[in-house]
């Protein structure tokens, strides 16, 4: 696993004057499934709130649609799919979140696999909103929405041979066989991934697998 130290001090260094403005600080770590979104918002959270600036983290997940809405529509095979997710009302809170007021926001419960709605607050005083998700810099209708809100936006760089080799290991912990696994990840997670490589707007910094920062 690589060291995220530097990655986090850096991103860090960075947020801390954008404090300065007049609206909340929104930062958005984008990236493909697997490529380590989920860990690296926890770890930056955590950096910045010891460092006595309050900031949450909010991911997309909390916007996938139900599994009775994607069975209903047949898409429920695709889903993480750009087309499974409530895009526009995830645009929406993007916009909510820029005023420093108490806002409601969705999580997703992966042990039930659904989303529930209202499921936690922000309250007005959280300074640096962490948004981490597949297409927080992608370029599709709605998504392509987001990029102007981002006070900064950071893309996380995996080679797709790579995102298999993880997003398969993910579905073998998840208990599924050798050969499902291999099923689910290139029949639905891997065609999302190429998908946000392909489709990928400009980010403030990159970071690679290898742990090498640009931008």
């Amino acid at each position: 696993m690589i060291n995220l130290t530097p990655q986090v001090n850096l991103l860090s260094d960075r947020i801390q004057p954008l404090r300065e403005g007049p609206s909340r600080v929104l930062v958005a770590i984008a990236g493909p499934p697997a490529s380590g979104k989920t860990t690296l918002a926890a770890e930056l959270a955590r950096r910045l709130n010891a460092q006595k600036c309050e900031t949450a983290v909010v991911p997309q997940d909390g916007f996938h649609l139900d599994n009775q809405v994607l069975e209903a529509r047949g898409d429920l095979s695709r889903k993480g799919a750009p087309h499974t997710f409530d895009g526009a009302g995830f645009v929406h809170l993007i916009r909510r979140l820029k005023e420093r007021v108490d806002v409601a926001v969705p999580e997703f419960d992966r042990t039930r696999d659904i989303a529930i709605a209202g499921a936690r607050i922000v309250p007005a005083s959280t300074e640096v909103i962490i948004v981490e998700g597949n297409y927080l810099l992608f370029d599709d209708a709605p998504w392509f929405n987001l990029a102007p809100m981002w006070t900064m936006s950071v893309r996380l760089d995996v080679p797709i041979q790579e995102l298999r080799a993880r997003l398969i290991a993910r579905w073998l912990g998840h208990g599924l066989s050798s050969a499902a696994a291999t099923r689910r990840a290139t029949t639905n997670d891997v065609p999302n991934a190429q998908s946000v490589i392909d489709k990928a707007l400009p980010a403030t910094l990159t970071l690679t697998a290898d742990g090498t920062i640009s931008g």
